[in-house]
């Protein structure tokens, strides 16, 4: 019944026939998207990467080994024709079809494989669990949408390589296996064959090697380049990701965001024909934090913050006061025209900032007639009260949501729920790209498990100019670091951070101040970095760069809920490959050869 290829080979992808080929004969191979059996005559959707034409086999016309064989093809069969093309009969076209004008009238048909009983149909919009369709991805990528998304994504590789050639950068590839070097995320380690005992890394981006091409001289690199993190996973998250990265000596935040928006522009173009407009609008972190809670702000909607501790210091209501007395934040935000929201509808807002780290949400409705409804205006006196609305911009209409906390609690909570309140009531218009560099950075923060200052970013980002000056008077008072800020910046696109970068520390002095910084000894830092240090000493030249988190790009012009839905070959929020069982458990004779012994979990075993 199978037949092989042979000399056959095809003329044309089925969708890229058209009415110009009407009166040919062309040869055509694909899978059965669908088949027709209409009072004998049948009629297969015949299905490739460039889209579906329908192939007729009519038994008072083709052959009768053509038609024999036609009544075997199943959905998803492989097969070879050749035929003719015909204008299709007129009330029978079919709209939905780019070749919906046209058939193929068969005189061959070869049935190259079959095909077993599918575990969901090759369609979009299908009903089946993630796990399933990972399972099965050689069928997933079948689907249009799927096919459509790394589509995509290769078009965005291209558009990078024509962009950043075209602008002097040399592609240059990094290492794979590499030493640890860990700060941040865990890496994932690879032993050693032939130095038992001893580890390679996979890198968790190229940012070392990469800075040690700047100190070779190759002045302007890039990669498109596979990454590694062993960390929890969740819908923007895998353990294997792609960036976009580059590297450019002698020069400041201002030629790095400049090549950075030329990048952007050209992507879109090229791949959405949508034309961005630059340049794109700069807030430093601070803005960013006091407007919208978070330093990755949506910019399609209002719902900015407003912060009323000032007035929370004046009233009798304690939550409100103790708060601000003691440091604290009581910021807001107006839901425009909330006050329709049932008091369910606000417990289910307050559950939401408590499942945070929000011990309540305070509130107040301002009712169409102009009266007020909430459990905390008794609080308040008549002042107090306007001063409060008229600083939250209150109209008829409107509903008031309040959190007070630590800093970080409330910004953290209202940056969400500024997010959740956005999406349920949909002000969030389709079809709106918002970018935002987010400028300014802190250069470290307070980590509190670990008891000292850590790196905001990496600590290989360089000071602001006037910050440098102070290192030394930093290193005794770790006050003084804290008010520091990073020449890094972030390009945020609709709420989600696409790419980031900074200038680099290229003086091997200042490198090792900020290793003191944030208690990483002298010891520690050759141990870790010391190939860096080394280089760094050999002339260095003034370099920064950025990284695109490409999978978080391409998920987001795609508009997919998840990165995993642009990726070939994704892992599960567990991990787990389901196509190819990884990670999975290796032969006794690998790891003796590695010198390694693995205590397996006896329910595991």
């Amino acid at each position: 019944m199978l037949e092989n290829l042979g000399e056959f080979k095809r003329d044309f992808y089925c969708g890229d026939l058209t009415e110009a080929n009407i009166g040919e004969e062309v040869r055509l191979v694909g899978w059965a998207d669908s088949v027709r059996d209409h009072g004998g005559v049948i009629f297969i959707n015949l299905r490739d990467r460039e889209g579906i034409v329908q192939i007729v086999i009519d038994p008072s016309k083709s052959p009768k080994e053509a038609y024999e064989k036609a009544k075997k093809v199943r959905s998803e069969y492989v097969l070879a024709v050749r035929g003719r093309v015909n204008k299709r009969p007129e009330g029978t076209e079919n709209p939905k079809l780019k070749t919906g004008n046209i058939e193929v009238e068969v005189d061959q048909l070869k049935i190259l494989n079959t095909c077993d009983i599918l575990p969901f149909p090759i369609e979009d919009g299908i009903q089946v669990s993630e796990e399933v369709r990972l399972k099965y991805r050689f069928l997933d990528i079948r689907r249009p949408s799927m096919f459509q998304n790394l589509l995509i994504r290769h078009e965005v590789y291209q558009a990078t390589r024509e962009f950043l050639v075209g602008n002097g950068f040399m592609e240059v590839e990094t290492p794979m296996l590499t030493k640890s070097t860990p700060e941040g995320a865990r890496d994932f380690l690879v032993p050693s064959r032939l130095e038992k005992g001893k580890f390679y890394a996979l890198p968790q981006s190229p940012q070392l090697f990469k800075q040690i091409l700047m100190v070779a001289g190759i002045d302007r690199y890039f990669q498109i380049v596979k990454c590694f993190r062993d960390e929890d996973l969740r819908k923007d998250r895998q353990p294997e990701f792609t960036q976009i990265d580059f590297e450019m000596s002698f020069v400041d935040e201002e030629d790095v965001m400049a090549i950075t928006e030329g990048l952007v522009q050209h992507i879109f173009k090229k791949v959405l024909g949508i034309d961005i407009k630059l340049p794109i609008k700069r807030i430093t972190y601070q803005e960013a934090m006091e407007k919208y809670g978070t330093d990755k702000p949506d910019l399609r909607f209002g719902l900015e913050l407003k912060d009323i501790t000032d007035i929370a210091k004046e009233v009798d209501f304690k939550v409100f006061r103790t708060v601000a007395e003691e440091g604290g934040l009581v910021k807001g935000i107006n839901i425009k025209g909330g006050a329709k929201l049932s008091r369910k509808e606000i417990d289910e807002l307050t559950e939401f900032a408590q499942k945070l780290g929000a011990k309540g949400m305070a509130w107040i409705k301002i009712n169409e007639d102009g009266s007020l409804n909430s459990p905390i205006v008794k609080f308040f006196t008549d002042e107090q009260i306007n001063k409060l609305i008229e600083r939250m911009e209150g109209e008829k209409g409107d509903l008031l949501v309040f959190i007070a906390d630590k800093p970080e609690i409330t910004y953290k909570v209202l940056g969400h729920l500024r997010n959740h309140i956005a999406q349920k009531m949909g002000l969030i218009p389709e079809g709106k790209w918002e970018f935002v560099w987010v400028v300014d950075f802190p250069l470290l923060e307070w980590d509190e498990e670990e008891n000292r200052l850590v790196a905001l970013h990496h600590p290989f980002t360089s000071p602001k100019e006037e910050d440098i000056q102070k290192l030394d008077e930093a290193i005794e008072n770790k006050d003084i670091a804290l008010q520091f800020k990073s020449r890094a910046y972030d390009l945020v696109l609709n709420g989600e951070e696409i790419a980031g970068g900074s200038i680099r520390i290229h003086r091997p002095d200042i490198q090792k101040k900020i290793f003191q910084l944030i208690g990483i000894t002298d010891e520690e830092a050759e141990e870790r970095f010391g190939f860096l240090i080394n280089a760094l000493k050999y002339g260095a030249p003034p370099h920064g760069g950025l990284a695109f988190g490409l999978d978080r790009l391409v998920a987001l012009m795609r508009g997919t809920e998840s990165i995993r839905e642009v990726i070939a070959f994704p892992k599960t929020q567990k991990g787990i490959c389901p196509l190819t069982e990884a990670p999975d458990f290796v032969d006794k004779s690998q790891l003796e050869e590695l010198g390694i012994e693995v205590e397996i979990p006896e329910n595991e075993g």
